[in-house]
């Protein structure tokens, strides 16, 4: 388990300090190109519930076995891959999402514990939709309406989740003044400051 994360930006930091440009590894290749194909998997299969049984049913397989590597790539991966690196405790979390409703977060270089949080939620919600989605196509459960059920929450609560990513993603880019799109992108960040949490 990490230690406690400090969650506030350091007080005395200047408010108007210009941010550092010199950049720093921290996304590995496995970890952008799984974000990047879940990403994928999961707008073919929203696209497709309804009109293309196959692609919908291998864009849930493709979305599994991503679930599955980033499970393997999140204890044996690189430092900022490593689910020990980001999840914290819920303590932690709410502390942080506190100090972001008074403005005053810290920076992390990987990710923050709210981001660590949504991480986990979100590989949850999609191992549930793409489980639910392939017992709903065995002899076992085809046609169960609690199977049906829920992989339709599932999949609703996912889309809720990425919403909210998709928000946190863009107030921490323009708190942070860096763009976190093209740092999934490219995998470099801002080095850390002296108030940053490396």
């Amino acid at each position: 388990m990490p230690k406690p994360a400090k969650t506030d930006r350091n007080a005395s930091r200047a408010a108007d300090a210009q941010p550092s440009l010199e950049m720093v590894r921290v996304w590995d290749r496995v970890v952008r190109g799984f974000h990047w194909a879940l990403v994928l998997s999961f707008i073919t299969a929203w696209l497709t519930s309804h009109s293309s049984e196959d692609v919908h049913h291998w864009a849930g397989y493709t979305a599994a076995a991503l679930v599955a590597m980033r499970l393997l790539w999140g204890v044996l991966g690189t430092p900022y891959a490593r689910f020990s690196q980001f999840v914290r405790d819920p303590a932690t979390v709410l502390r942080y999402l506190s100090a972001i409703l008074s403005g005053r977060e810290a920076r992390y270089i990987g990710h923050n514990p709210a981001g660590g949080a949504m991480v986990v939620v979100l590989i949850a919600a999609m191992g549930s939709a793409a489980l639910t989605g392939w017992l709903m196509t065995t002899d076992a459960y085809f046609g169960v309406s609690w199977v049906e059920t829920a992989h339709s929450l599932s999949a609703h609560g996912l889309l809720v989740l990425v919403l909210f990513h998709i928000g946190g993603v863009a107030l921490a880019s323009f708190r942070h003044r860096e763009n976190l799109v093209l740092a999934m992108i490219t995998g470099r960040k801002r080095k850390a400051e002296p108030a940053d949490i490396a």
